[in-house]
């Protein structure tokens, strides 16, 4: 109690103004009074006092740590940390400064008041910039009785992995316009683990295969890919194909040529032999021995040979003739013969 000096005189009318403190030692209710003896009709006057002490707001971390491990230089890790107020009274957190230029966080904004009880969780990060290990801290200041609270931040920098593909580049020599040519590499990681992202060809008659991206290769591990060259046009022509990762060396790169040439026109020559009372002949073709066949001369033979210019390369050809006489009439297949296109 203060402000009240005593003794006091207080005329008819007259009014004095104290102040009366709770300054609680522990939690829980209290309760008190404030007696006043005076030569008033009512001079035993009393003044009931009550309260209620709480905890101060206290700030407690979960976890009290934060180890982020080995982290491959040029990559980054999160971990996630809550502030819990673990008092009776609210606590408003003012600042969070931290130590060690690759420590960071996120998703805390200050100024915060946390009521008794909740909670708040932020991420915090840790991006090495080079190899070694590396401590920090994390200092949160706040009306707490336990400001600054302070989070300890350590992790260890690796070294990036290297990535190599094999070979460094692919000849596909002369290879016909609209066909293709098909030649395998690989890609190997090294020092450390490399997740490579992404692999561009620089030409449109190129094209990667039989490797699934993003895809992670521990040291010392490799995986296939394919490469096919497909010329859309006659001449010489070249590519790169650039493999982005994590590794240190990234973009892997490696280079290609080939040679689109114009395609081989095959022809197939048919000859057999005549037949009595024949006027003309068709000429039939299949792609499968015995047939069906399908007659590929426009108009009725008179010789006994036929030139088949309509044929694929790498293709085998089946073909049969017949005889047709002056009455239209027309035999049954000849014997078949096999052509084989290279």
């Amino acid at each position: 109690m203060s402000g009240l000096a005593l003794p006091l005189t207080l005329n008819a009318g007259q009014s004095a103004t104290f102040t009366v403190l709770f300054n609680p030692a522990t939690s829980g209710t209290a309760s008190g009074s404030v007696s006043i003896t005076s030569n008033g009709a009512n001079s035993n006057l009393s003044i009931s006092l009550s309260g209620t002490g709480i905890t101060a707001g206290t700030l407690s971390a979960n976890p009290t740590s934060l180890a982020f491990g080995s982290v491959q230089v040029g990559n980054s890790t999160n971990l996630s940390e809550t502030l819990t107020n673990t008092g009776g009274s609210t606590v408003t957190l003012s600042q969070a400064n931290l130590t060690g230029a690759v420590f960071s966080i996120s998703g805390l904004t200050l100024p915060l008041t946390l009521t008794a009880s909740q909670s708040v969780t932020f991420t915090a990060s840790f991006a090495p910039a080079k190899s070694g290990a590396v401590s920090g801290s994390l200092s949160v200041v706040s009306d707490a009785s336990n400001s600054p609270l302070t989070i300890a931040l350590s992790g260890t920098g690796t070294s990036a992995g290297q990535l190599t593909v094999s070979p460094s580049s692919l000849s596909f020599g002369n290879v016909a316009v609209a066909s293709s040519a098909s030649l395998s590499g690989s890609l190997s990681a090294s020092g450390a683990s490399v997740t490579i992202t992404s692999g561009s060809l620089s030409n449109s008659e190129f094209a990667l295969s039989g490797l699934s991206l993003p895809v992670t290769l521990a040291a010392g591990q490799s995986t296939p890919f394919t490469v096919t060259f497909a010329p859309m046009a006659s001449g010489a022509t070249s590519a790169s194909l650039s493999f982005s990762s994590n590794a240190g060396n990234s973009p892997a790169v490696q280079s290609m040529t080939g040679t689109g040439t114009a395609p081989t026109q095959h022809t197939v020559n048919v000859t057999w032999n005549s037949s009595t009372n024949a006027v003309g002949y068709n000429v039939y073709r299949s792609t499968a021995s015995g047939g069906p066949y399908a007659m590929i001369n426009s108009s009725l033979d008179g010789a006994t040979a036929y030139s088949d210019t309509a044929v694929d390369s790498g293709q085998t050809y089946y073909y049969v003739a017949t005889a047709v006489d002056d009455n239209s009439n027309e035999s049954a297949y000849s014997m078949e013969t096999q052509a084989v296109v290279p």
